[in-house]
């Protein structure tokens, strides 16, 4: 049986959430979707709020992953040790509240999503990525708790400012994960591909947000502090919106990828 993975890109301030909640399902619907994973750091422009979350999971989420923002608002630390289906980069400290890997049972079969986060320019005291996540597979993992081998799908996102970081993930993955997507940079990159050893991915997926604007941000208030302008809060930009996005099919059977492409859906 073959099912189609949504994977979609960080979605910006209260023009992403808005356009997410117009055109997610028409999405899944027009693409046949049968499981959804949305990274939400920056639903409230920097970090993500437990309201905004719930909206994400309205609007027909699956899964949210989360990123370098995960600490801004503090009140989401509660709501992470409540829910299993709001992931934190899994590289966290381990005494970090919620969980950065979860196992989600579905109609063709259960589906492991890992959030993980890069280190190369990123502010964040995080474990090594890489080691982290190799823990997790079970043909490398003492067993635990989420080391499952009846698990053939997996999916990771993978939270990182460097190209290279990304790719080298990618390609450490390969074989193994289902899927690996970036996200982050909010830029969508060209390069969707299923790698030939069956794992489907992309270096970023994009975002979901204002259209014009500088990664979701106002273009005067970018420009003004590239410039040297005093610094202010961030001002998520208004305007038409975008939703950036990857679709997989994946093989529930053997969990390879056999087909990916990246989406953008536009007003």
């Amino acid at each position: 049986m073959q099912i189609n993975v949504l994977a979609v890109g960080d979605v910006c301030g209260r023009g992403g959430l808005e356009f997410l909640a117009h055109h997610l399902e028409d999405v899944k619907r027009e693409n046949r979707i049968d499981f959804t994973v949305v990274n939400g750091e920056n639903a409230n422009v920097v970090g993500v709020k437990p309201v905004q979350c719930e909206d994400i999971f309205r609007a027909g989420a699956d899964v949210i992953t989360l990123g370098n923002h995960t600490w801004t608002r503090w009140e989401i630390q509660d709501y992470l040790s409540r829910t299993s289906r709001c992931l934190r980069p899994v590289n966290f400290a381990p005494q970090c509240p919620g969980q950065g890997c979860g196992i989600y049972e579905t109609a063709f079969g259960p589906i492991r999503v890992i959030n993980a986060m890069g280190r190369f320019s990123l502010d964040a005291n995080t474990d090594n990525p890489f080691v982290v996540v190799d823990g997790l597979f079970p043909d490398t993992a003492e067993q635990g708790d989420h080391v499952a081998d009846d698990v053939k799908i997996t999916l990771v996102d993978f939270h990182a400012e460097a190209t290279s970081e990304k790719l080298a993930m990618g390609y450490f993955l390969e074989g193994r994960a289902s899927a690996v997507w970036g996200t982050h940079t909010h830029v969508q990159t060209s390069d969707c591909c299923v790698l030939p050893g069956g794992t489907g991915y992309i270096t970023d997926l994009g975002m979901t947000g204002p259209a014009r604007s500088v990664l979701g941000i106002e273009v005067e208030q970018s420009i003004g502090r590239l410039l040297g302008d005093p610094p202010r809060r961030y001002a998520s930009a208004g305007g038409s919106c975008k939703m950036e996005c990857a679709v997989f099919t994946i093989e529930s059977e053997t969990g390879r990828c056999t087909a990916a492409r990246a989406l953008r859906v536009e007003e």
